[in-house]
């Protein structure tokens, strides 16, 4: 089965469209599923189409470390949480230290550790990790961010390990497939997410072959290029 998460970026309250890790300008979303780019109504508008189990969601506020970054987008999450109380979140909110985890761990949800957040190792194993994280490899269009030895020693790595290729990210020019089959090689029993890139079936198939666990997905969802059909049928297949 290939596993379809829906992701939605967060910033100053709304979502936006993330593209090729540019922060700076990314605009508000414009969806075929909704005229809205309020959070709560993006979400029910993708659990219209599918009846997704989890969503990730990127704090850009938090991550980028803005003047908002403790307040702008926690109640919003937080208020997903309690409106669609069976979907499970993922939540990277750029998270570097245990004051900043012990903030977000109040919340329901599963945090997302990104490599970009740390300078070093020891800042990232100083974090009090006994809940179930999820670690963010974190490609920018410069190349991996983040301490070497979370790249190269899988040793580091919780059982759910997202490969974040941030130049290919709303950019609609398809997924960095020899980025994945290396990290794949060495992921040792490790789910393996692709995120950034995928423009519909095919190129799931594709990941799923070279032994991709699923991808995050939001361009794809929101300008149509994955059907309703095509999202159950990643359900059933084995």
């Amino acid at each position: 089965m290939m596993q379809v998460i829906p992701v939605i970026d967060l910033l100053n309250g709304v979502v936006v469209h993330a593209k090729k890790g540019d922060r700076q300008h990314y605009q508000a979303m414009q969806s075929s599923l909704t005229t809205s780019s309020q959070p709560v109504d993006i979400v029910a508008a993708l659990l219209d189409l599918h009846p997704f189990e989890q969503l990730n969601i990127a704090d850009l506020n938090a991550i980028q470390k803005l003047e908002k970054s403790d307040t702008s987008n926690y109640n919003v999450i937080e208020s997903i949480t309690q409106q669609f109380p069976h979907l499970k979140l993922w939540v990277d909110a750029g998270v570097s230290n245990n004051i900043e985890l012990n903030i977000w761990q109040k919340l329901d949800v599963r945090l997302v550790l990104g490599s970009e957040n740390f300078a070093h190792l020891s800042n990232f194993t100083s974090l009090d990790r006994d809940n179930d994280f999820v670690l963010s490899l974190d490609f920018m269009p410069q190349g991996y961010q983040g301490p070497i030895e979370l790249l190269s020693q899988h040793e580091y790595w919780p059982e759910d390990v997202i490969v974040m290729s941030l130049e290919n990210v709303g950019a609609n020019q398809g997924v960095n497939s020899e980025l994945l089959k290396e990290i794949v090689g060495k992921a040792n029993g490790c789910n393996i997410f692709a995120a950034g890139g995928v423009r519909g079936s095919e190129d799931l198939a594709m990941l799923k072959n070279i032994g991709v666990h699923g991808a995050l997905i939001a361009t794809a969802l929101h300008q149509g290029q994955l059907s309703k059909q095509e999202l159950n049928k990643t359900k059933t297949e084995h």
